[in-house]
């Protein structure tokens, strides 16, 4: 009686596992969720949102700004100034029609958040948050 391991091969011959195939489907899909991956765009700075029970969650395609205490905006890491972001905000919402999130830190001023507001309004956007912390 033949051994099961033998069957079909010589002792010069080896068995061998094709891996081309295995290889072939690993980077078939590490690229589909590369593809399918959203990226959600931070604005690069630490705010300290205040609390709201009405909270809800942020929407993965949005615009972030950023008002920080000391009144300063931001938008993806960089410091822009209130003439900035009318036309950042036009910019963005020509690719695609979102929502626009501030970022206001509990100690900023509210004229100065009411300023972004108004720039954000006047660049066309038809929905603008304020972020805010769930209690």
């Amino acid at each position: 009686m033949k051994r099961l391991g033998s069957i079909g091969t010589t002792n010069a011959e080896s068995a061998e596992i094709n891996l081309s195939p295995l290889i072939d489907m690993v980077f078939l899909l590490l690229i589909f969720f590369m593809v399918t991956t959203v990226f959600v765009q931070e604005t690069g700075v630490e705010v300290e949102k205040p609390r709201a029970a009405s909270a809800e969650d942020l929407q993965k395609h949005a615009v972030l700004l950023a008002v920080t205490r000391d009144g300063a905006i931001a938008y993806g890491g960089q410091t822009i100034g209130l003439s900035r972001v009318r036309g950042l905000v036009a910019r963005l919402l020509t690719v695609r029609e979102m929502p626009v999130i501030i970022l206001a830190d509990e100690g900023s001023a509210t004229g100065r958040v009411v300023e972004v507001i108004d720039q954000c309004k006047l660049g066309g956007a038809k929905q603008v948050s304020l972020a805010a912390r769930r209690d």
